[in-house]
C-alpha cells in the first residue's frame, strides 16, 4: 500500500490535503505531522514511499528535513509547497533532489498532476509494492531473488510471475533499471565523484558491466552523460 507522509504546522492544510489525496487515491495511507521532530520519528516507524513537506515548519525548515530524507531514506519521493513563489526556495528543492514543487494554496488540478507519476502504485498487489520497496531501499547491495521473496514472505517463482504480470518487467529488468536511474541521479549532481565508486553505490560491481549497460541503456557513456548534465545545467542557471 502506498504510504504518505505530509509534514505542515497548519491544521486546515494537513487536514485539506489528507481529504483531497484520500478522494482521489482512496487506498493511500497517510500520515501527518506538524513538524520535523514528528516526521522523523514516523520515518523511523513507517515505510513511506512520498513525502509532502511545507518548507516553512517550526524548528527545522521543511528544506532541512527534505534534505535529511534524502540522504537517510533516498527511496522516498518528495514534495514540497510553500506560501511563496520563491525562486531561491524552489533553487534549493531541485538541488536536494525533490520530485515537485507546489505553492499554497493547494489547487486540487495542480495536486492531481503532481501525484500522477504515483497512480501505479493503486494498481499493484500490497506483495509487489512490498517488493519495490526493498529493491528502492537495497539497490546498492547485492539482491537475490531469494532475498526479496523472504522480505515478503512468498514462494519465489510465485513473486517472480506476480512482479512480471504486475509491472509488465521481469524483477531483475527493475531492478537494473532502477538502479541505473539513481546511477543518472548521482552522475547529475555530482561533478567530482569518480565513475568507479557511483557505479559501487549503485549496486554495480564492475565498472565495465556499468559502463556498457549504461551506454547501452542511456546511449552515452556514464562520462559523456555526467558532461552533458553539467553543460545543461550551466546554461540553465545562465
Amino acid at each position: 500500500m502506498m504510504q504518505v507522509l505530509i509534514v505542515d504546522d497548519e491544521p486546515m492544510v494537513l487536514k485539506q490535503l489528507k481529504f483531497l489525496i484520500n478522494k482521489l487515491y482512496p487506498k493511500w495511507q497517510i500520515v501527518c505531522c506538524s513538524d520535523s521532530i514528528q516526521a522523523q520519528r514516523s520515518l523511523e516507524s513507517k515505510n513511506f514511499q512520498l513525502a509532502i513537506l511545507d518548507i516553512e515548519l517550526p524548528g527545522k525548515s521543511g528544506l532541512h528535513l527534505a534534505n535529511y530524507i534524502k540522504h537517510h531514506y533516498e527511496h522516498i519521493n518528495i514534495m514540497m509547497i510553500s506560501a511563496y513563489q520563491d525562486f531561491d526556495y524552489a533553487k534549493t528543492s531541485i538541488e536536494i533532489g525533490v520530485d515537485y514543487y507546489l505553492t499554497k494554496p493547494i489547487i486540487k488540478d495542480e495536486l492531481e498532476k503532481a501525484l500522477a507519476k504515483y497512480k501505479n502504485y493503486t494498481k499493484y498487489s500490497n506483495i509487489v509494492i512490498e517488493a519495490i520497496n526493498y529493491i528502492q531501499q537495497n539497490y546498492a547491495n547485492k539482491i537475490s531473488l531469494q532475498n526479496i521473496s523472504d522480505h515478503v514472505y512468498v514462494n519465489s517463482s510465485y513473486l517472480s510471475r506476480r512482479f512480471h504480470e504486475e509491472t509488465g518487467k521481469r524483477l531483475f529488468d527493475f531492478i537494473l533499471d532502477y538502479r541505473l536511474k539513481m546511477a543518472k541521479k548521482r552522475l547529475r549532481e555530482n561533478k567530482t565523484n569518480n565513475i568507479s565508486s557511483i557505479a559501487n553505490s549503485c549496486g554495480f560491481n564492475s565498472l565495465h558491466y556499468f559502463s556498457s549497460t549504461f551506454k547501452k541503456k542511456v546511449g552515452v557513456t556514464p562520462k559523456e552523460y555526467r558532461k552533458e548534465a553539467f553543460i545543461a545545467n550551466e546554461a540553465e542557471n545562465e
